[in-house]
């Protein structure tokens, strides 16, 4: 029975009851994670090593990379997107447990409704993923850091530091913004499409 609930939760994950929804679960699970898995470690991957300031002596270097960076944005985007997933896996979770049909998903009320919510909790997270986003980098990197090092007790207390490929940088965070967006969109658009069947399997009653 446990092996019946697993293969139910995992295709109820890998295919949704609304199309949009198998496209986002495609969108989502190829594309953005391979961007973020692959093109972010190339862009990401020895920042804090090419991190320098001046003077270049490396416990500056590494708290004034500390205070450019609170979270590396690896960190930052893998939780987001196994934050933005939880919801959904917790639907279809509950489905498989209860044997759930994929179409009896959008011809019982009480599914439909725990579906949508599903849907909202995602945009939601999305959404709060895009403001703290904007607020831990911004939607550009400067070349030029300046570094408050007063604490460390030195006799200068601004350190100009020189992020490395911050153009590459500044080209990742757009594209991870537009993510951000699509994403939004189509979970938007995946509550009309499951309206729209709601009624339209409601027409036919």
């Amino acid at each position: 029975m446990s092996l019946n609930y697993i293969k139910n939760f995992y295709e109820g994950c890998l295919r949704p009851p609304t199309v949009i929804g198998q496209f986002h679960t495609l969108f989502f699970g190829s594309v953005r994670m391979f961007f973020l898995g692959v093109l972010g470690f190339a862009v990401y991957g020895n920042e804090a090593l090419h991190f320098s300031c001046d003077p270049d002596r490396r416990e500056l270097n590494l708290y004034c990379y500390n205070q450019f960076r609170p979270i590396t944005p690896q960190v930052f985007w893998a939780l987001q997107l196994v934050t933005v997933l939880v919801p959904g896996a917790v639907f279809h979770l509950y489905a498989a447990c209860k044997n759930i049909d994929q179409e009896e998903i959008l011809q019982r009320p009480i599914y439909t409704v725990f579906y949508i919510i599903s849907v909202l909790l995602r945009i939601i997270l999305e959404i709060v993923a895009f403001w703290l986003q904007s607020h831990l980098f911004g939607f550009q990197v400067h070349p030029l850091f300046l570094c408050d090092a007063s604490a460390l007790g030195w006799k200068l207390d601004v350190s100009k530091c020189m992020v490395p490929e911050h153009f590459e940088k500044t080209i990742f965070l757009s594209a991870m913004y537009t993510f951000t967006v699509i994403t939004v969109g189509l979970c938007v658009a995946e509550i009309f499409e499951i309206l729209c069947r709601r009624l339209g399997y409601l027409a036919t009653q």
